[in-house]
């Protein structure tokens, strides 16, 4: 790659994507196409000399078609999700993501001649769930997959795009890489509205009830369900370094080893807020399956790295950044959530 070749990120006005984009600009690339459905006002980050494009929903191909135009790089992580309560509310609107990525392959096929590599974003709601019925689960390696038994629709259109990218790469020798997701945390991601992750939907919780004075949280399920968090800088890192290996031709886990549960993690925004808070549990919520986690012995074995923040050192940071938005929001000050 030369610092002047063409990278498009998809799906840049979110989380991951857009710290993405942000990522290769400070390596020094300067030719990255910033691709998102929403308009430019709701992105949550943007990156100064990035042609970034904007209302381009990706679901329809002469789009797809018109922003892979030339790339040397692909980033697929434009997706319609959220958390657990809109996963498991819009399963449809879940499935019809693998539109984007069926749609970005082939203009990749057909529109990117230099094509070098086109990594895909999975998830870890691909693996199957029956394997995710304890809260003290077994961490789940990359063969865990099957017999498929995915997350419905959410996962079940994740594991379908991974077959997409195998024979893509199979049949029209595209250089595919795919790395299944365990839960990315971090600054500049949503944190209000619906679509936040329990870790930033916990930290905003406890905020709130300072704010407000009211004393209480509250936590969907009994808070003993477990999950492995992954820090956005370890994120970005590790996409790069997947996309870049030679030896990484499976989708492979990027995600952090250390299992938390939802009970540790209130009590460890609790204290970054020197608070106490009375606790809800609502059991009838959405809380998804008992306990994921991820095995990382391949990622070790093929990168010699894994990723490596500690939860309470993101999640601190992560607290912290929530903290200013809301204050920000309550103050009269527009704020993307």
């Amino acid at each position: 790659m030369k610092k002047d070749d063409l990278i498009v990120i998809t799906g840049a006005g979110g989380f991951i994507a857009g710290s993405l984009v942000r990522y290769f600009t400070d390596k020094g690339f300067t030719n990255i196409r910033a691709v998102d459905i929403k308009p430019i006002d709701r992105w949550y980050q943007t990156t100064e000399g990035v042609e970034n494009v904007a209302d381009c929903d990706l679901d329809l191909r002469e789009n797809c078609y018109r922003v892979a135009e030339g790339a040397r790089e692909i980033y697929n992580l434009a997706a319609n999700m959220g958390g657990m309560g809109f996963i498991e509310n819009n399963k449809a609107e879940c499935m019809i993501t693998v539109l984007i990525n069926t749609h970005m392959l082939m203009a990749a096929r057909d529109t990117a001649p230099d094509l070098e590599r086109f990594f895909y974003s999975s998830s870890a709601c691909a693996y199957n769930l029956k394997m995710q019925e304890q809260s003290d689960v077994t961490a789940l390696k990359e063969s865990d997959a099957y017999p498929a038994y995915a997350e419905d629709g959410y996962g079940w259109e994740k594991l379908f795009s991974e077959r997409m990218c195998r024979h893509f790469m199979e049949d029209y020798g595209i250089q595919t890489r795919v790395a299944r997701f365990h839960n990315v945390y971090g600054p500049y991601g949503t944190w209000d509205g619906g679509r936040e992750k329990a870790p930033a939907a916990i930290c905003r919780k406890v905020i709130d009830a300072i704010e407000t004075g009211s004393g209480e949280i509250e936590i969907w399920g009994d808070g003993e369900q477990t999950r492995s968090f992954m820090y956005i800088d370890d994120c970005v890192k590790g996409i790069d370094m997947i996309t870049h290996s030679d030896n990484i031709l499976e989708p492979i886990n990027l995600g952090s080893s250390e299992l938390i549960s939802i009970n540790k993690l209130t009590k460890l925004a609790e204290g970054y807020g020197g608070v106490t808070l009375k606790r809800n549990y609502k059991l009838d919520a959405p809380q998804g399956v008992k306990g994921r986690n991820s095995d990382n012995t391949l990622i070790k074995q093929k990168l010699n790295w894994e990723p490596d923040t500690p939860f309470a050192e993101g999640l601190e940071k992560t607290y912290h950044w929530i903290r200013e938005q809301y204050l920000a929001r309550k103050a009269g000050q527009v704020v993307v959530e």
